[in-house]
């Protein structure tokens, strides 16, 4: 009994011991407002993510934004260190509100709080793609923290002056050279539907209006649609129609060659 009721002893006395430590360090505590300054601002750079002359200009921008337009967009970078939910209160987030909470130790540098009434204006799927556009390693790796965090701000303030956005502004290469493909491959496959099947025949009207929502479907919905609405610069667009009949030409002329030829000798026998 007197070991058993020692063990008991000591694991009380671990606990109080490790309760002490957590409740006692800045680093564990969830709503921790001695991180935050004194006085107001929208930006709290507590990883130092950017200079003295952006964070003063980022404070300036976001101050001169809110009393325009009334949306309240505020920044905290993070690393060990969090004031938790005291920010809540620290800058009286609502549902006109959007807190961007930079912290690298999640894999994506980026997390959004936003108010309900931005949802009404850019949907759920938007704020996922502006941060895996954004906040992805690769990119923070090749432009840095803080353009990251000055880049996803300037697409939801180019979207609220907009009145709203279904998508991210703006067409990474990447994504335009997704698009550029899919246009290419729904121009292989109109090529390949509409060689002719018959002797004077041009074009194989029936086969190309029989395959026509595979490759309405690839040239499109993923090759044209993406980039509309997106961007309005007309050289991606250009391109990828340029993919289009360039792939159809190419898989047209191939096929023609290569199935005319063994047709016109199977007459011949």
């Amino acid at each position: 009994m007197g070991a058993h009721h020692r063990n008991r002893h000591l694991k009380a006395l671990l606990g109080f011991l490790l309760c002490l430590i957590c409740c006692g360090s800045p680093v564990f505590a969830y709503d921790n407002p001695e991180l935050l300054p004194k006085q107001s601002t929208p930006v709290v750079d507590l990883a130092k993510a950017f200079s003295a002359n952006q964070r003063s200009n980022l404070e300036n921008s976001l101050s001169e934004f809110e009393t325009r337009t009334g949306w309240k967009l505020r920044v905290l970078t993070q690393y060990e260190r969090t004031p938790g939910l005291a920010v809540r209160e620290f800058w009286g987030l609502d549902e006109r509100s959007l807190l961007v909470v930079a912290d690298p130790r999640g894999g994506n540098l980026l997390n959004f709080n936003v108010g309900d009434a931005l949802y009404a204006l850019m949907p759920r799927t938007y704020w996922v793609e502006l941060q895996t556009r954004y906040g992805n390693q690769y990119y923070v790796k090749e432009h840095g923290e803080d353009i990251a965090i000055l880049d996803a701000l300037g697409a939801v303030e180019t979207c609220l002056d907009r009145g709203g956005c279904q998508f991210v502004p703006g067409l990474p290469a990447e994504q335009w050279l997704l698009t550029f493909i899919t246009s290419l491959l729904g121009g292989v496959v109109a090529g390949f539907a509409s060689y002719p099947k018959k002797e004077g025949e041009l074009i194989a009207w029936p086969w190309l209006f029989l395959l026509s929502p595979l490759w309405i479907m690839l040239f499109g919905v993923f090759g044209i649609a993406p980039v509309i609405s997106r961007t309005s610069e007309a050289l991606p667009l250009l391109r990828n129609f340029l993919g289009f009949f360039g792939g159809a030409l190419a898989a047209y002329l191939i096929a023609q060659t290569a199935f005319g030829s063994s047709s016109n000798q199977e007459n011949k026998t």
